[in-house]
């Protein structure tokens, strides 16, 4: 009786596991658009986090970016199931741990041809598991697209790990997007009247694009220019490119969520959605700054 009730008490705990189509967010009434102290707290959080990584020892940022990056992958498998889109979850997770740890310990290029290896079985998975019936390749190219956004864009944050001041390139990475979203928001929320894509993202104003630029601007001094050391051309390049590049992320999540019909990517972040949402700019602007870097260092 008892291996019945083991078997049952798995069953339930993996049915709260499982992947599952997002929860519609909770509306705030705040001229913020969120519930802005929860996501503050979220932010600091997270933000002291990776902080403590990358003081600590830079093994711990490997670790924090497998757990980020695993959830966001749990989270955009339920996202999928919004329109019936079942992509092998257990595949592309180990999938995407062997590419940040090829990329970790032997680089990108590893990182890169493990990348493909898993895309490839990927794309026999549903190529053999398609029937006359029931089609599980589109099941597959919608899942290697899922681990090349994040598993293979993740992979350029790892490899930041083998230059030069590996520790202010990981920061610029990561402050540079925040940089932008805040900077936008900020304005966005004070001056924003003239939308840039109405109907792909609606709040997102030219005007708060504006801050995104002036805020990124500081922050790239700051980071790629004092604590990575590169000249005043490189502080423009990256003050420039980070608004351009995030915000092309965030509008091509909010034109998959809008696809999808759904709000957010997930839930477990109060204030924030789920962290794809916190992790999209990132993912778009993390092989950019990698190819920027390599440049302005000289390992290219």
């Amino acid at each position: 009786m008892s291996s019945f009730q083991d078997a049952g008490q798995a069953s339930t705990m993996w049915s709260k596991l499982a992947p599952h189509p997002p929860k519609p967010p909770i509306e705030s009434k705040s001229r913020a658009g969120r519930n802005l102290p929860a996501a503050v707290a979220t932010a600091v959080v997270l933000l002291s986090l990776v902080a403590f990584s990358l003081v600590f020892r830079l093994e711990f940022f490997l670790v924090l970016v497998i757990v980020f990056l695993t959830i966001g992958m749990w989270e955009i498998t339920g996202a999928f199931l919004a329109r019936n889109i079942r992509i092998p979850l257990i595949a592309l997770s180990i999938g995407q741990l062997a590419t940040l740890l090829t990329t970790w310990f032997f680089g990108i290029e590893i990182g890169l041809l493990v990348f493909l290896f898993a895309t490839s079985i990927a794309m026999l998975w549903g190529l053999g598991q398609s029937t006359g019936e029931e089609n599980h390749l589109k099941d597959a190219i919608v899942g290697s697209f899922a681990l090349a956004w994040i598993g293979l864009s993740g992979s350029f944050a790892i490899a930041l790990a083998d230059f030069p001041y590996a520790q202010a390139t990981i920061v610029s990475l990561i402050l540079l997007p925040v940089a932008n979203d805040t900077g936008g928001w900020l304005a966005g929320i004070l001056l924003g009247k003239h939308p840039i894509a109405p109907k792909i993202s609606p709040k997102k104003s030219w005007e708060g694009f504006g801050g995104s630029l002036a805020l990124a601007m500081v922050i790239s001094w700051l980071t790629v220019g004092l604590a990575v050391g590169l000249s005043w051309g490189w502080v423009i390049a990256f003050g420039c490119l980070t608004p351009v590049i995030a915000t092309a992320g965030d509008f091509a999540e909010s034109m998959l969520k809008r696809d999808l019909g759904i709000k957010d990517m997930g839930s477990i972040f109060p204030g924030h959605g789920g962290m794809l949402d916190r992790l999209d700019s990132l993912l778009f602007c993390a092989p950019t700054f990698y190819f920027l870097f390599a440049v302005g260092l000289g390992v290219l």
